[in-house]
C-alpha cells in the first residue's frame, strides 16, 4: 500500500499542495516552521481522521480559509482514492473512501495503515497505558477482523456499568446484564490480543536487534485483570469497591504492554537515543508484521528522525528501513543529514519546503510551497 497522489489546501500554514511522491523513501527538508511536520499531519488525518497535533481538527485550518480538503490516491488496481474535509464551522469531518460518502473512520484507517514516528512517539514508553494501549489494539485492528466489534461491544458495556455503579443504588440484575457482556467481549479481545502478541513478539525482538542489540529487555502483555481468574468472576467479586471508587478497576480497558530491561521500567534505564530506537523498533515491526501477517504494507511519517540519533545509529535506520516493502515520509531540517544513507537504485526522493510571502496574507504570517529537488531514483 502507498500513496501515489496528496493534494492538500487549506492545511495549517501550507499553501495549496499537489505531491507526487515515489514508493519507497521520500525525503522533506526546510526550515523549521516551514511546514514540514504539517504535511505529515495532514497525512495523519487523511488515514487516522484526528490530527497527532492537536485534538480540535477546527485548529489545523488555515486561519484565512473557512475549510480544509485533504485528498489522497493509493496505488493499485484500481486506485483507492480517499478524501477528508472540514468547515471550521462545523464540528464533524466529512469522509471519503472511493468517492463513497458514508465512510467510516475505521475504513480510513484499514485502507491506510499507518505508523507515526516523532518525539510524542516516547509515550509508548513514559506515558500512561493508553497509548501503548492504542498500539496493541492498532496491531490486532488489522489482522483480526472482528476485534472492532468486540471493542465497541466492550466499550459500550463499560459505559453502561460505570453509569450504575455511579448512580448509587443499583439492583444486582442491571448489574448482571452488563458485567455479562463486558466478559464475554472482554474475554474474546484478550485472546485476540494474546495471539496477536505472540506472533508479534519475536518480529519486534529481531527489529530492536537490528537497530540496537539489547540484553535484558523484555515487552510483556498485561491483559487487565487477575491471569488466573475468568473476568466474569473478577467484576462480580469488585463491584464494592469499583462502587466506591466510580468505575470498573479491572478489565479490558486496563490491558498494557510493559517494557522492561533487566526488571526495571525501561524508561528509567535507557537514554533518549535509546528510548528512540526501541520505539522505533515497536514502530517498524508493525509494519513487519503486518507485511508477513496480512501482505499488506504501512505507511511511515517519521517526523526528524536524524534527532536523537548518532551516526552509526542513523546508518542502521535507514538500513533497516530501506529493507522494508514500505513507504516512508522523513522529514529533516538538514536535507545532508540523511545523504549517502540509500544503496543505489533505491527509489529515494527529495522534497523542499519553502517559505513564500503572499500580499494577501495576514501581518507577519507565511505560507509554504513544496518542490520536489530531486530523485535519485525511480521505484
Amino acid at each position: 500500500m502507498s500513496i501515489e497522489q496528496l493534494n492538500f489546501q487549506g492545511l495549517r500554514n501550507l499553501a495549496p499542495v499537489t505531491m507526487t511522491p515515489c514508493t519507497h523513501i521520500n525525503v522533506i527538508s526546510g526550515l523549521n516552521g516551514s511546514g514540514k511536520t504539517s504535511l505529515l499531519e495532514g497525512i495523519h488525518i487523511l488515514g487516522m481522521g484526528r490530527s497527532f497535533r492537536t485534538r480540535q481538527i477546527k485548529h489545523v485550518i488555515q486561519q484565512n480559509m473557512t475549510q480544509m480538503t485533504l485528498f489522497g490516491r493509493l496505488a493499485g488496481e484500481p486506485s483507492t482514492t480517499l478524501g477528508v474535509r472540514r468547515f471550521r464551522d462545523q464540528r464533524e469531518l466529512e469522509l471519503r473512501l472511493k468517492g463513497n460518502k458514508n465512510t467510516r473512520l475505521a475504513e480510513l484507517a484499514e485502507a491506510l495503515p499507518l505508523q507515526l514516528i516523532n518525539p510524542d512517539a516516547f509515550r509508548l514508553l513514559e506515558g500512561s497505558p493508553a497509548g501503548r494501549r492504542e498500539f496493541l489494539d492498532w496491531g490486532v485492528f488489522h489482522v483480526k477482523h472482528d476485534f472492532l466489534t468486540l471493542w465497541k461491544r466492550a466499550r459500550r458495556a463499560l459505559k453502561h456499568r460505570n453509569a450504575l455503579l455511579r448512580r448509587g443504588r443499583i439492583a444486582p440484575y442491571e448489574l448482571d446484564v452488563w458485567e455479562h457482556e463486558l466478559a464475554s467481549s472482554g474475554e474474546l479481545m484478550d485472546q485476540q490480543r494474546r495471539e496477536w502478541f505472540s506472533a508479534f513478539l519475536p518480529v519486534f525482538e529481531e527489529t530492536l536487534s537490528a537497530l540496537l542489540p539489547m540484553k535484558g529487555l523484555t515487552l510483556h502483555y498485561a491483559r487487565g485483570w487477575d491471569k488466573k481468574r475468568a473476568l466474569a468472576d473478577v467484576l462480580a467479586s469488585s463491584r464494592p469497591t469499583d462502587q466506591q471508587m466510580g468505575f470498573t478497576q479491572q478489565g479490558p480497558q486496563r490491558a498494557d504492554l510493559r517494557i522492561k530491561i533487566h526488571k526495571q521500567p525501561a524508561i528509567e534505564v535507557l537514554s533518549r537515543g535509546q528510548q528512540k530506537l526501541v520505539v522505533s523498533a515497536l514502530k517498524l515491526a508493525q509494519g513487519r508484521f503486518l507485511e508477513s501477517s496480512v501482505n499488506r504494507h504501512c505507511v511511515y511519517l517519521i517526523d526528524d528522525l536524524p534527532a536523537e540519533l548518532d551516526e552509526k545509529h542513523r546508518q542502521r535506520f535507514c538500513e533497516l528501513l530501506e529493507s522494508m516493502q514500505c513507504q516512508a515520509f522523513i522529514t529533516s531540517v538538514e536535507p545532508t543529514a540523511l545523504n549517502n544513507r540509500w544503496l543505489s537504485g533505491t527509489a529515494v526522493q527529495m522534497f523542499h519546503v519553502k517559505h513564500i510571502e503572499q500580499e494577501d496574507t495576514l501581518a507577519g504570517e507565511s505560507l509554504s510551497a513544496l518542490s520536489r529537488l530531486v530523485s535519485n531514483s525511480t521505484p
